[in-house]
């Protein structure tokens, strides 16, 4: 197994990493009879998304002996209704400007290649922007 959720009541879980112990609460948003005071289960799906390019993209780097250290992602999520679900993920990315311009294609093809972009249902709109100016 790789995780157990626990319902806490009140609209939240908490997900623990069994390998690790590592713990995240989650709690239903505002606009979904939440409280909307940690992420919510739709948020870990789009900031996974985030954090799996970066993974990714790290592990490139590390083997072109370039380093992705300090990089960051901002993340936006946009919902539907009718179902309610995800719609669109915007995802800026801030890399290092050392890093150069053949690099950064690779790179930048590499993220659009991580697992959570592909487990994504096509339906979900990823907007990706890089911008490498750190």
């Amino acid at each position: 197994m790789t995780s157990k959720v626990t319902y806490k009541g009140a609209l939240r879980t908490e997900c623990t990493h069994l390998r690790s112990g590592d713990t995240f609460i989650t709690d239903a948003p505002l606009d979904n009879h939440g409280l909307g005071q940690a992420f919510s289960p739709t948020d870990t799906v789009a900031t996974g998304l985030a954090s799996c390019m970066l993974t990714v993209m790290g592990i490139k780097a590390d083997k072109m002996d370039a380093s992705l250290e300090g990089s960051y992602g901002e993340v936006t999520k946009h919902m539907a209704a009718e179902p309610r679900r995800i719609s669109r993920i915007e995802l800026d990315l801030h890399l290092p400007s050392s890093i150069g311009e053949k690099d950064r294609k690779i790179l930048e093809k590499t993220g659009r290649t991580c697992p959570v972009w592909y487990s994504l249902h096509e339906a979900i709109e990823k907007e990706v922007r890089f911008f490498w100016d750190l």
